[in-house]
């Protein structure tokens, strides 16, 4: 048994099936059309494939890349059958997702990783930012790391409010400050916090505007200038929300974020409720950004490192 077997275990399976039912029931039966009744994979078997796979939310980039790939194969293999598309498939549709390194997202345990660690959140309000925040800590803390959270988000009252009803509800200790004040200033005293208690990590909530790119940035960039001031190497991962239900459009987010500052991991949420999951695949190909988490749940523990053998592998999969 390997690592990956060991992470993702019978219960994380299951709980990948569930959350994906909508995606993949439309996915799996938009491929499946796609080459009925043909016993051969032929032009038009890629033609119908590749409206499918747009239909999927897969996005176009990523279908052409696809498409591709499988044409070479075709080419290769003269006489590919469709009884072995779907293996293909999945082997060309996880070659285009970006890998997510050894460490954070893996095992929570963070071995080897600098103390604390920094993680800074972005992401526009609606898409399940602060509660992906609140589950990130919760697993966290069940893998026996001290948490500290900054409610840096401090434009929008809800969202402190919010994420203190997280840290009593996980029990983990928070550092915030009245509506209206400077995020950055937030953030400075949140890692100043982290390092004085000796946390593992420290997990700061922002930017939760999606307004002009320059305002953006420039908030950002101030943040990341005072976290520097006491951890030189920090912040250690930005990691960008998004909300999966939306499709295409978190792609669009993702593009103005990228522009804006440095993400180096994502988060995709809200999977469980849309048949629009395809677009994991298009945000992590175009944007060549490693998805690090995913969510497929309202509960605690729906929040699942993306594991994406196992993904594609769900993507096709009724069971």
């Amino acid at each position: 048994m390997g690592f990956f077997d060991k992470l993702f275990g019978k219960k994380e399976k299951e709980t990948l099936n569930q959350g994906l039912e909508k995606t993949k029931e439309g996915f799996f039966t938009k491929i499946t059309k796609a080459i009925a009744g043909k016993s051969t994979v032929d032009e038009e078997v890629l033609d119908n494939l590749e409206e499918a796979l747009v239909g999927a939310d897969v996005g176009i980039e990523t279908t052409v890349a696809l498409i591709d790939k499988l044409s070479e194969r075709v080419k290769r293999d003269k006489y590919l059958n469709t009884s072995e598309l779907n293996t293909i498939l999945q082997e060309e549709l996880s070659s285009l997702l970006v890998d997510s390194p050894d460490g954070l997202s893996k095992n929570f345990d963070l071995s080897g990783m600098p103390k604390p660690y920094v993680l800074l959140v972005v992401g526009v309000n609606g898409v399940g930012k602060t509660t992906t925040i609140g589950k990130l800590a919760n697993q966290f803390k069940k893998a026996g790391k001290s948490v500290l959270l900054g409610a840096a988000d401090t434009f929008r009252a809800a969202a402190v409010d919010q994420l203190t009803i997280w840290s009593e509800r996980v029990g983990v200790p928070i550092v915030k400050q009245p509506m209206g004040s400077d995020p950055a200033s937030v953030a400075f005293d949140a890692v100043q916090s982290g390092i004085s208690k000796g946390a593992d990590i420290v997990i700061i909530d922002t930017a939760g505007r999606l307004h002009n790119k320059a305002h953006l940035m420039e908030e950002l960039s101030k943040i990341k200038r005072v976290i520097k001031k006491q951890l030189p190497d920090a912040p250690h991962e930005v990691l960008l929300v998004l909300d999966g239900s939306t499709g295409q459009n978190a792609l669009e987010q993702a593009k103005h974020f990228t522009a804006a500052t440095e993400v180096t991991g994502l988060a995709i949420t809200k999977l469980d409720g849309t048949a629009k999951g395809g677009v994991v695949l298009a945000i992590s190909h175009q944007m060549n950004i490693p998805v690090r988490y995913i969510g497929v749940g309202e509960k605690v523990e729906d929040l699942l490192v993306f594991n994406k053998t196992e993904f594609v592998k769900s993507l096709f999969s009724l069971s």
